[in-house]
């Protein structure tokens, strides 16, 4: 017997960029497969025509704004969950849940609450809001292990370890670009051709390991190995002095004629199919490591810090990439056998988006059915 159809109604800030608005339209799309109704609540961005097209509605409310005037949105979201009836109300970000869950309060027919614990946001009663879901969906052991750590009255028995996915048709193993794309990047970057590649994706922070992954190219090199450096995506409006500080790193360290700095670009899937490593190597640990998994998928070799979700990851799907966290030289030794002789990778069978998706909506069916 089939189950009814859900009416399912996601709360965001926006719908821009970013791990939780990529989720966001990915059950989306799901939820529209399966003939459920799908209703995305945010203040907008470039993702909703794109959200609209493939099935959902999108309600556009100013949710995101961390200020107490957004409470004035409370009255709006209560009136449009009296209207539209959902079965559930899933938050994916702090201020949204926090203005569902007070909509939610005091109505006769309640959805039920739930939320996804996205990142490691730092711990006190603004943040606690993730925790009060019916069912609070973690996208790693770590952020799990966070939440209770952090939370020690959460209910562990509500927390449910969903972890975000790719889609092995975007990243296919073992693909690899054609000539033509070869010539053309490397006409662009002609710098980065002659040597083994590695490449750093990630925004223009210093959380995300630029420096380390610079001081790395000078370790090999003074190994006698000659590798080239790709920042990719770290070139951003507004981060004009980081760049500039980590383009001193270079020159100081004598490999500027080795590395790249790019900004974020729509051809990353090549670029890592084309690496000989791919880094992650942030500062701080993560709540997943999205790169990790794309990399992988693609079959190609991935070096990153044993902490946090990418630390999880590279213990489950190659443990040969994992180095102690900040370990310079721990960090050269690894790279240097890497790229010498790397371990077998073999097909994804995890963390694919279809596994994503049919546990969320799994999720979904079974809070209804009880």
């Amino acid at each position: 017997m089939q189950s009814r159809a859900l009416t399912i109604m996601q709360l965001l800030p926006a719908l821009e960029a970013g791990g939780a608005e990529r989720s966001a339209l990915e059950i989306a799309r799901a939820l529209v497969a399966e003939g459920h109704r799908s209703i995305v609540v945010s203040g907008g961005g470039r993702f909703v025509d794109r959200l609209v097209a493939e099935g959902s509605e999108h309600v556009t409310l100013p949710i995101g704004r961390k200020s107490l005037a957004s409470l004035a949105q409370v009255p709006k979201l209560r009136a449009l969950f009296r209207s539209e009836r959902p079965d559930i109300v899933h938050a994916r970000s702090r201020m949204p849940a926090w203005l569902g869950w007070f909509a939610l309060r005091g109505l006769s027919a309640r959805a039920r609450f739930v939320t996804t614990a996205h990142g490691l946001n730092s711990p006190g009663r603004y943040s606690a809001i993730m925790t009060r879901g019916d069912r609070v969906i973690c996208v790693s052991n770590t952020v799990r292990d966070y939440l209770l750590r952090n939370y020690p009255r959460t209910d562990p028995g509500k927390l449910v370890v969903i972890p975000r996915g790719v889609d092995p048709e975007d990243f296919p193993y073992g693909y690899q670009p054609d000539g033509s794309w070869r010539e053309w990047f490397f006409a662009e970057f002609a710098q980065l051709a002659g040597a083994p590649l590695l490449t750093l994706p990630g925004r223009g922070t210093r959380l995300k390991g630029h420096a380390d992954a610079i001081e790395l190219v000078a370790d090999l090199k003074a190994r006698g190995i000659d590798t080239r450096l790709l920042l990719l995506g770290a070139r951003q409006a507004g981060r004009e002095a980081y760049v500039a500080e980590l383009e001193q790193v270079a020159s100081s360290r004598g490999v500027a004629d080795r590395i790249v700095i790019s900004a974020q670009r729509d051809d990353a899937r090549d670029i890592y199919a084309i690496s000989a490593l791919v880094l992650q190597l942030s500062n701080k640990p993560e709540a997943f490591g999205r790169t990790v998994v794309e990399a992988l998928s693609l079959c190609r070799p991935v070096l990153g810090y044993d902490h946090g979700g990418v630390g999880e990851l590279l213990a489950d799907l190659y443990p040969a990439g994992r180095v102690p966290p900040g370990d310079r030289e721990r960090l050269a030794e690894r790279a240097a056998e890497l790229l010498r002789l790397a371990p077998a990778i073999a097909p994804l069978t995890r963390y694919r988006l279809v596994d994503m998706q049919d546990a969320t909506l799994a999720l979904y069916r079974g809070i209804v059915q009880r």
